[in-house]
Parts: structure tokens; C-alpha cells; sequence
């Protein structure tokens, strides 16, 4: 193994393990999330919304101050991304060599309770600009080929039922002590008292915690609608071992085949022109066997 191979095992093996105490942190010994809203001066508490992107906003936030310890105790800083929209949205640098860099990414999606066995998949960056072109600064906080490896640091959640949640609520908390005198209605919303933080219900529950290196868990379509994202399986199982669909052929093929995602256009069988979007296509062309794209696990429903 070389010393770069070396650095970077070192890094996720470090990352894995500080993630262990990520679950005690996050959620309750009952699996609910330890956030419950946001708190005014008047210690009235507002529930929060179980939009997918404010959750995964204040995950971010809630562990931010554990990754700035584990990079401390590493001998890493941390630096963020200057803006919403850049990638990623953490870089490690060594204190004592800046030329090692690694990217890490805060993922965040639910389960799919149709199917228990997959979640809704991820959306693992773009393969536009600044991943084709290694040295590009666009949206990206150092240019691509600067990092080592590009890691995810994933949570899978479970949402709360509908019928649980109302993220219109009000609360006044009994062990929070008495807040200022303020009526018992907020504009039209009624305050309601509880006796403990805990008695609020949390918005999402079980979360589940993992490292993987971006290109073990990516799939071979794209991760959201017309945006140039890349995307990933679905099957939480497959996630969590890095069983990806390039996982017989490793990093370098995941690099090629999204640098060129969707601009090879072949004849098809039916003598249409088509544009190669598939993995195994992708393989025929280059004239490597398909069989080494890994197969994406099916979704299942689970039974009545």
C-alpha cells in the first residue's frame, strides 16, 4: 500500500469510528431525535418542519461542533463552504501537510416506508464542471484533484407519522421554568404546556450513521430530476458496505463514466441515435464486459 492509500484509510478508518458516538448525541436511548424545535426568549418552543431540507440543515448544524472536535483531536482544521450551494460542505486540512486534503459531504436522507428495506437515495454532487475539469474553482471549495477521497458522511432516518406531527405547535415547557408573561395564544396558535422537552415528538427517529467514499455507493442515473447530480443505491444494506454498482470496477471507472455521463450518443438496436445514460452501456462501448456493473438491488414492498 502507498503512503497516499495509507493517509486515506487512515482518515476514514478515523472518521468510522468517531461516528459511533454520533447516535448518542443526535437521538434519545428511544431513538428520537434530541431536537425537538426552536426555543424564543420567552422559552416558548416551535416545533420544526419535517422538510427534508431544513432536517438535514440543522443535522448539519447539531453535529458540526463533534466534527470540529474530531478534526482537533486529528490534528485536522475544518474548512466550510463558502457558499450554500458549494461542494463539499467540509475540508479536512492537515495541520502539518495542507496537500492533504479530504472532502467530506453530510448527507442526509429517510427511509422509504413503502419499501423497508431501501431509503430515498442521495444526491452525491455534480459531475458538471468542477468534476470533469479537476483544477476548476466553480462552486467547489478547492479544485477536485486536490482531495484524496471524497467521502459521505450519511444519516438515514425514519420519519415520524403524520398523524404525530404538527409543525404548526406551540409549546411551553414546565421544566424550562417560567418564561416571561405573555398570553396563552400567539396570534392565532394556542401554547401548549407540557411537562418535559422529551414529551414533544420528534420529526424523525432511528437515525443511522455511516462513512463511505462517494464512489462506493453511487449509482449509474442521475440524483435529482435535470440538475447535474450524480446519484446513489438505494438499499440501505448495500449502502452501508459500499456495494455500489462500481464496486467490481473501482473509483477510476466511476470518474470516467460521470465525466461523460450523458454526452456519448450510439445507435441503438432500433437504428434511433441514444444517448448513453447506463452504466452497462457505458461498459459495451468501451468495450469492457457489462457484467462488471454491479446490479442494483430491486425495491421490494414490504408485506401486508
Amino acid at each position: 500500500m502507498d503512503e497516499v492509500a495509507e493517509i486515506k484509510n487512515r482518515f476514514i478508518r478515523q472518521l468510522r469510528e468517531f461516528t459511533k458516538q454520533l447516535s448518542g448525541h443526535a437521538q434519545t436511548a428511544e431513538g428520537q431525535w434530541a431536537v425537538k424545535g426552536f426555543i424564543d426568549v420567552f422559552k416558548n418552543v416551535y416545533t420544526i418542519s419535517g422538510d427534508t431540507k431544513i432536517i438535514s440543515k440543522i443535522l448539519e448544524i447539531h453535529l458540526l461542533p463533534l466534527l470540529l472536535k474530531f478534526a482537533q483531536k486529528n490534528r485536522y482544521k475544518v474548512v466550510l463552504a463558502e457558499h450554500q450551494n458549494w461542494y463539499p460542505d467540509l475540508s479536512f486540512i492537515h495541520e502539518d501537510d495542507p496537500e492533504i486534503k479530504f472532502a467530506v459531504d453530510i448527507k442526509t436522507t429517510y427511509r422509504d416506508p413503502e419499501y423497508p428495506d431501501h431509503c430515498k437515495g442521495f444526491t452525491l454532487g455534480s459531475h458538471g464542471e468542477y468534476f470533469v475539469n479537476r483544477d476548476s474553482t466553480k462552486n467547489i471549495q478547492f479544485p477536485y484533484g486536490e482531495y484524496l477521497a471524497h467521502i459521505v458522511l450519511g444519516i438515514i432516518y425514519t420519519r415520524a407519522e403524520k398523524s404525530t406531527i404538527d409543525d404548526t405547535k406551540i409549546f411551553r415547557i414546565k421544566e424550562l421554568g417560567d418564561g416571561e408573561s405573555i398570553p396563552k395564544v400567539i396570534g392565532r396558535k394556542s401554547v401548549h404546556e407540557l411537562n418535559t422537552l422529551t414529551s414533544i415528538p420528534s420529526v424523525i427517529q432511528d437515525l443511522l450513521f455511516f462513512v463511505r467514499e462517494k464512489w462506493e455507493i453511487a449509482s449509474d442515473s442521475s440524483g435529482s430530476g435535470n440538475t447535474a447530480n450524480i446519484g446513489s443505491i438505494t438499499k440501505i444494506e448495500d449502502i452501508l458496505n459500499g456495494n455500489g454498482v462500481f464496486k467490481n470496477l473501482g473509483e477510476e471507472w466511476f470518474d470516467e463514466y460521470w465525466m461523460n455521463y450523458g454526452k456519448i450518443t450510439i445507435k441503438a438496436s432500433t437504428g434511433k441515435v441514444k444517448t448513453i445514460t447506463k452504466l452497462t452501456e457505458y461498459l459495451e462501448y468501451r468495450g469492457k464486459d457489462p457484467a462488471l456493473a454491479n446490479p442494483k438491488a430491486r425495491r421490494s414492498k414490504k408485506k401486508q
